[in-house]
């Protein structure tokens, strides 16, 4: 069984690994063209004794959805490589 040390510590890890991952989520948007500017971790996903900081990628408008669909569609085409 965990310590309550231990749990914060393994809690503050999962959400420096969220922030990471946002961090490389924007960058490889922006690679493409593509900004998510809700793109966040959620905050409500990380109150609590043991957070599970959810990446929130957030709401956009149809121009940004339909780059990133050509984004993807491409991607899986190969031509995204």
């Amino acid at each position: 069984m965990m310590t309550t040390t231990e749990r914060r510590k393994a809690a503050a890890g999962r959400v420096r690994a969220a922030e990471e991952l946002v961090a490389r989520l924007r960058g490889g948007f922006a690679g493409v063209g593509v900004v998510l500017p809700s793109l966040r971790i959620d905050p409500v996903s990380c109150a609590g004794d043991e957070p599970v900081a959810l990446v929130d990628l957030g709401r956009c408008n149809l121009d940004t959805a339909l780059r990133l669909t050509e984004v993807l569609e491409g991607k899986e085409a190969g031509h995204g490589d």
